[in-house]
C-alpha cells in the first residue's frame, strides 16, 4: 500500500541509506515501541524507524535511559518489526550491553538481531567504543553510530545540554565521526549539537547523517514520535516540532467516554447484540 507521500514500497537498507545521501534525498527516521504505533508510522511513508531506548522514558516513565534491559527492547523490537513492511528497524542497544566487554556487546548484539528481526543496531559512542563496533560490524550487523549528546552517558554529562560548544569537544566529535565511519557504521546520528558543526560532520563523512537537534544540513531527521505527536506536555526542546496535539484529542476523547459511560448513553441499543 502506498504511503502517504511515499508510493515506492521497497524494503529500505542499509544500501538504499547510501543512495538517498549521494542524490540528496533527506531521510526520515521516527521512534516507535509497538505494533500499533510502527504499522501507522510505516504506512504513512517512513524510511526508518528507531526502536529507541527512550522506551526506557516514554514507555516505562523512569527518568532516564539507564534502566532499560535488553530484555526489554526485544519486546519492543520485537512488536516493532512485525509492524515495519518497508522502513528499516533499528533498534538501541541499551545501556550496559556492550561497554563493559566488547566479545559481551558482540553476543548481545547477536542475540537482539535475532530476537527481534532488525535490519540494525544503534550504539552510543565514538573512540572508546570503536573495538565491539568493528566487531559487531564483523559479525554482520549494520551499526548506526550516536555522538553528540549520549543519553546513556547522562550521569557523566550532568545536563541535556547542548553538546560540543568548545573546541576540544568538537575535535573529537569529528575525530569520533570519521572513526565510525572507518570502522563500518553505515550511518551515524548527531544529537543536540551546534548546526554548524553537524553540517561539517555530514560534509566530511560520507554516510549519511541524522540529526536531532543538529540543524538542517544534515542528511536525515529523527524525532521521539510521542513528543512530534504532542502526546505528552512536559517536554519542549527548541528542536522539537509539535505536528498533532493528541494529549488534547485522546482526553477529549476519554472524556467523552467516561460521560456516555456514566449517563448510560453507552452502549446504545445499535451498539449491543
Amino acid at each position: 500500500m502506498p504511503g502517504y507521500i511515499c508510493d515506492d514500497t521497497r524494503k529500505v537498507t542499509t544500501h538504499r541509506f547510501m543512495e538517498m545521501k549521494q542524490r540528496g534525498e533527506k531521510i526520515s527516521m521516527l521512534t516507535s515501541y509497538d505494533f500499533t504505533m510502527a504499522s501507522i508510522v510505516d504506512g504513512a511513508g517512513i524510511d526508518a524507524i528507531l526502536v529507541g531506548d527512550s522506551a526506557s522514558n516514554v514507555m516505562a516513565g523512569n527518568p532516564t535511559t539507564l534502566p532499560i534491559t535488553v530484555d526489554e527492547m526485544i519486546m519492543y523490537g520485537r512488536s516493532v518489526t512485525r509492524a515495519a513492511k518497508r522502513a528499516m528497524v533499528v533498534i538501541d542497544m541499551p545501556f550496559g550491553s556492550y561497554q563493559a566487554n566488547p566479545y559481551d556487546g558482540v553476543q548481545v548484539a547477536i542475540r537482539m538481531m535475532k530476537e527481534t528481526g532488525a535490519d540494525a543496531l544503534k550504539l552510543e559512542g565514538g573512540e572508546e567504543f570503536i573495538d565491539v563496533i568493528r566487531l559487531i560490524i564483523n559479525a554482520g550487523i549494520p551499526v548506526m553510530g550516536h555522538l553528540g549528546l549520549m543519553p546513556q552517558s547522562i550521569n557523566k554529562y550532568g545536563t541535556y545540554g547542548v553538546r560540543a560548544k568548545n573546541d576540544a569537544e568538537a575535535d573529537k566529535l569529528m575525530r569520533d565521526a570519521h572513526l565510525l565511519e572507518e570502522a563500518g557504521c553505515f550511518a551515524l546520528v548527531l544529537e543536540k549539537i551546534p548546526a554548524t558543526l553537524a553540517a561539517r560532520v555530514s560534509r566530511e563523512v560520507r554516510i549519511p547523517v541524522i540529526g536531532i537537534g543538529a540543524g538542517s544540513d544534515v542528511d536525515g531527521q529523527v524525532l521521539v514520535v510521542t513528543d512530534m505527536l504532542g502526546m505528552n506536555q512536559g517536554f519542549s526542546p527548541k528542536f522539537l516540532r509539535r505536528y498533532a496535539d493528541l494529549h488534547t484529542t485522546i482526553t477529549d476523547a476519554v472524556g467523552q467516554y467516561v460521560r456516555d459511560v456514566k449517563s448510560k448513553d453507552f452502549p446504545n441499543e445499535q451498539e449491543q447484540y
